[in-house]
């Protein structure tokens, strides 16, 4: 079974591809929520946090970037961001 370091390792492979438009949204989304495992293994608030930016990558792939009340550069951002915490997390 893959550690929860490998998972994230996974997930951070798997946005790569997203921003480098190998991997669409929904395929992204469904890798990320297939994660229950490994977000219990974290505190509550990083599911939280975690299925929050999910939801509002989601609605963001519905619309154009112009008409998205948010970015989704800023999505990307703050996924890679959760990814470089959780990482530090498990770590320890």
């Amino acid at each position: 079974m893959p550690s929860h370091a490998s998972k994230l390792s996974a997930l951070c492979q798997s946005l790569v591809q997203l921003r480098a438009g190998a991997l669409g949204v929904a395929a992204f989304c469904a890798r990320a929520r297939a994660q229950e495992p490994l977000l219990a293994a974290l505190p509550p608030r990083y599911g939280e946090v975690w299925l929050g930016l999910l939801d509002r990558l989601e609605s963001s792939a519905l619309f154009s970037e112009e008409s998205c009340s948010f970015s989704q550069s800023a999505l990307l951002d703050n996924l890679d961001m959760w990814l470089q915490k959780a990482t530090e997390r498990v770590a320890t």
